[in-house]
């Protein structure tokens, strides 16, 4: 009875000892998930190698990223390049891609270079990257100055830019050209986590569930500076700020519409997305989700931004498709479905998550100036 009661003992003490090891793990893998690390390649990003350069092309490994549609970076340690659509009149090897090579913007594009497609295709600041007159302001948030890039433009309306996960203010500079073109101010906001601003208290991200707060802010500064009215243009969890802001600001009465591109709204498939890309074990994925919710606040009484249609009072463009494996569209679907009244979707395909620009930049813009004349 005595070696049972012993063995026994031993037994649920060995299976505490490894709960408590998941459950450490799960959190680890939950910290990692979260943390901010604007320029690390999100899931769907595979590393590609360069097989040649020459005449204005680019041979690269043949894969589903390189041979999406549209315009992107090329990204290495040391080195940033743009590339354009693929040529298909080229001749390539079966296992490779030719694309055109627009520009070598940083470091030198060699054969043998892995690298990394990615959405942000300009590198530097609106007068380096664009051309583009613009001042390099700060925005009183509630834990510091936070830096933003504003090109000025005629109008009163502004527009407010927030990029997402594994990006930093450069992303949204896609727009950008577009934008001063129709003469509306830009507002291009670094938020807390990012390269120049405070960092969050505990050093990770929130998915936008307290983000949103420094959003707050710029639409606080550019009201201050003379916008009659914003629009929000946000990406990824930029979008779900956005959202928030909407449902939360107390000057949610100067938004006048708001502009959604690969929007994070179901946060617990986003960050399976993310445990799984920093190569969390997959049995620990899914204490890994709960522990993440929990760090970042996203509790059960906590509704997802867009949960509730009925919250929405301006318009919102929906820019997102079936291809994004980070932040799935179908609840962008269920919100254009609810609110059909004020939401037009704008369904973008062979595009992944923060790439719907890239994919088409013509038919974005198109669809995006249609968007923003009624409220210019």
């Amino acid at each position: 009875m005595r070696t049972a009661t012993a063995t026994a003992a031993a037994v649920t003490t060995t299976l505490i000892g490894a709960g408590a090891a998941a459950v450490a793990a799960g959190r680890y893998a939950a910290d990692a998930a979260l943390r901010n690390e604007p320029g690390r390649p999100l899931p769907g990003s595979p590393r590609l190698s360069v097989h040649s350069v020459a005449d204005g092309r680019v041979v690269l490994t043949r894969s589903l990223a390189s041979l999406r549609p549209g315009a992107y970076g090329l990204t290495a340690p040391g080195v940033h390049a743009v590339v354009g659509p693929v040529l298909d009149e080229d001749p390539a090897a079966p296992d490779t891609v030719v694309r055109r090579l627009t520009a070598v913007t940083h470091g030198s594009l060699d054969p043998g270079t892995r690298v990394t497609l990615t959405p942000q295709v300009h590198l530097g600041n609106p007068r380096t990257a664009l051309g583009l007159d613009h001042a390099d302001v700060d925005v009183p948030g509630e834990l510091g100055p936070l830096p933003a890039w504003f090109v000025p433009g005629a109008r009163d309306t502004w527009v407010i830019t927030v990029h997402g996960l594994g990006a930093g203010r450069e992303h949204p500079m896609v727009v950008m050209p577009f934008l001063w073109r129709q003469r509306l101010p830009v507002l291009d906001l670094a938020y807390r986590g990012d390269l120049g601003a405070p960092a969050s208290p505990d050093g990770i991200g929130h998915l936008g569930e307290s983000e949103w707060r420094d959003l707050d802010a710029a639409i606080r500064y550019a009201v201050r500076y003379g916008a009659r009215r914003v629009v929000l243009h946000g990406w990824s969890t930029g979008g779900a700020m956005a959202l928030h802001a909407v449902e939360r600001s107390a000057l949610a009465g100067r938004i006048s519409g708001v502009v959604l591109d690969s929007p994070v709204l179901d946060w617990h498939t986003t960050l399976r997305a993310l445990a799984a890309a920093r190569r969390t074990p997959a049995p620990l994925i899914p204490l890994a989700v709960r522990a993440a919710e929990g760090r970042a606040g996203l509790r059960a009484d906590r509704r997802p931004p867009g949960s509730d249609p009925g919250a929405l009072r301006v318009p919102v463009l929906i820019f997102h498709g079936p291809d994004d494996t980070l932040a799935p569209w179908e609840p962008s679907r269920r919100l254009a479905a609810a609110r059909p009244d004020l939401v037009t979707l704008h369904t973008v395909r062979n595009a992944a998550h923060g790439a719907m620009w890239n994919a088409d930049p013509a038919r974005y813009e198109e669809a995006l100036r249609r968007f923003l004349v009624p409220l210019m």
